[in-house]
């Protein structure tokens, strides 16, 4: 496995700068639209019945449109605005010292040998509040890591699979139940008009997955990631075990005081009915401005505690210790910004051409046409939704070009909409961590290269593939064995329909 893994590791490597990367991705669909059009290539939408057919973006309509959008593709690319104003709120926490002084008191105060698991459970609930995982939680584990002398690329790698690896696994509802559960309702629709999903429709197995998710998590870092990395001979300092001074032990009060204060005011703004979080005409906690405006709240709850920490700690004494705590960051993220600019030109590309369409449509039409059994029909399902990943990063998106092919066709085999929507969330899991066409891939990527400025494509990949075999093969049993045991997904759902 190691030889393996390091063959990976050069192979990546290997591979040009990622936003070369994508140049060349962006050139090859292009040829591809070309290609796909002059030959006719089309498929049928399954939901509006629409004949859909390849762009060509090798022509001067092509070259207009790019031309008039390259500039909106950057600036509308819907991670690029959350990470970069996430950030310069924690940045504010970071750089005044409170993020290192929060890690020294953990490390301080939870045993080593659980601090891998705290790490992955708290990556897989971290989707209950959207991408904040990527943004706290991985160079939060990185510096844990670091702390107790251990590579900090585990830790990092850790947090990681629990945050993208594990998107599927959680005890609390998240946006994404709601969006997916909206999509497979709409899908049952085309066979029973009736046909309601709910939000919690796979509740109970994702909530189990989440004990799945921590075991495994923690077991592939324990016995071969962190074997691999060894011992961490970089330059990047850690955190000091140093006990904290009393200046630091009442900045930290003071920040948890203001932490507590506005928690308190989230509570009084969503509790009531007409609480000022609330949107009047969608009642209801996932849409509330709390999860809708959530970027927001990340930015003030890593700028406010970490001015409270701050200012009775002793490390911000005026207003430009803040700014230059942000432009620090900012400076850090400069080559993710790159990177983003060509991902999104390619994402905004492969979109126009229609190809997601036609790959989604004809992938499942050939599912379909193997005619197999119940069970390696939803295992199939779990690789055709895991090689789609690959290319196609969005679960929604996905799921609103599978979801109308596949739901009707598993419901006449006797497999309920619920069921078929597991199947798709795990394989949606399993290839998360190891696309570099994943829109947060850049980001992990630097957050690992602050420790390890060489790391490239083929390091995070080849870290991070182990946790990926062990989903591809024992997530899906996992849920083949539900199935099979004949127990519920979520309340009142069953696995199986006339």
């Amino acid at each position: 496995m190691k030889r393996f893994l390091d063959r990976v590791e050069r192979v990546g490597n290997a591979l040009p700068h990622p936003a070369t990367l994508f140049i060349l991705l962006s050139v090859s669909v292009v040829l591809l639209s070309a290609a796909c059009a002059a030959l006719g290539v089309s498929v049928r939408h399954p939901l509006s019945g629409d004949d859909v057919q390849v762009v060509n973006l090798l022509s001067a309509a092509g070259l207009r449109r790019l031309a008039l959008n390259l500039v909106p593709n950057f600036v509308n690319f819907a991670p690029l605005g959350p990470v970069l104003v996430s950030l310069l709120g924690l940045s504010v926490a970071e750089r005044s010292g409170l993020l290192g002084a929060v890690v020294r008191m953990i490390v301080a105060a939870a045993p080593a040998r659980v601090l891998t698991a705290v790490l992955v459970f708290c990556g897989a609930m971290s989707h209950t509040v959207g991408d904040v995982g990527y943004v706290l939680l991985l160079p939060l584990g990185a510096a844990l890591f670091h702390s107790l002398g251990r590579h900090p690329l585990a830790g990092l790698a850790a947090a990681y699979y629990g945050v993208s690896g594990g998107f599927a696994a959680n005890l609390l509802l998240s946006p994404t139940d709601v969006v997916l559960a909206g999509l497979t309702q709409e899908s049952a629709r085309l066979v029973d008009a009736a046909y309601v999903v709910s939000p919690m429709a796979n509740y109970f197995f994702l909530a189990a997955s989440v004990a799945f998710v921590t075991v495994t998590g923690t077991l592939v870092t324990e016995r071969i990631v962190a074997p691999r990395l060894g011992r961490y001979e970089g330059n990047a300092d850690a955190a000091t075990f140093e006990p904290l001074s009393a200046d630091e032990r009442a900045g930290l009060r003071w920040a948890a005081a203001t932490m507590v204060g506005m928690v308190v005011l989230l509570v009084l703004g969503l509790a009531p009915a007409d609480g000022v979080l609330r949107d009047p005409a969608k009642p209801g906690l996932i849409d509330s401005v709390l999860i809708r405006g959530l970027v927001f709240f990340l930015f003030a709850f890593g700028l406010l505690p970490g001015l409270a920490y701050g200012w009775r700690a002793g490390t911000i004494r005026r207003d430009r210790d803040v700014y230059k705590g942000m432009e620090q960051n900012i400076e850090v993220l400069a080559s993710y910004i790159v990177v983003i600019f060509f991902i999104a030109q390619f994402v905004n590309l492969f979109n126009w051409t229609n190809l997601g369409v036609v790959l989604a449509v004809r992938g499942a039409g050939a599912l379909q046409s193997l005619s197999l059994g119940p069970v390696a029909l939803l295992l199939a399902l779990v690789l055709l939704t895991a090689a789609i990943d690959l290319v196609l990063g969005s679960a929604s998106a996905k799921w609103a070009m599978l979801g109308p092919i596949l739901v009707p066709m598993l419901m006449l085999l006797g497999s309920p909409p619920e069921l078929t929507q597991a199947a798709y969330r795990v394989g949606d899991s399993i290839t998360n961590i190891i696309t570099p066409l994943a829109s947060n891939f850049p980001l992990v990527l630097l957050f690992a290269q602050r420790y390890q400025p060489e790391a490239g494509i083929g390091t995070l990949t080849a870290t991070m593939l182990p946790y990926s075999l062990v989903n591809l093969l024992v997530w899906p049993l996992l849920l083949v064995g539900w199935m099979l045991a004949g127990w519920p997904l979520g309340p009142g759902v069953a696995v199986g329909m006339p």
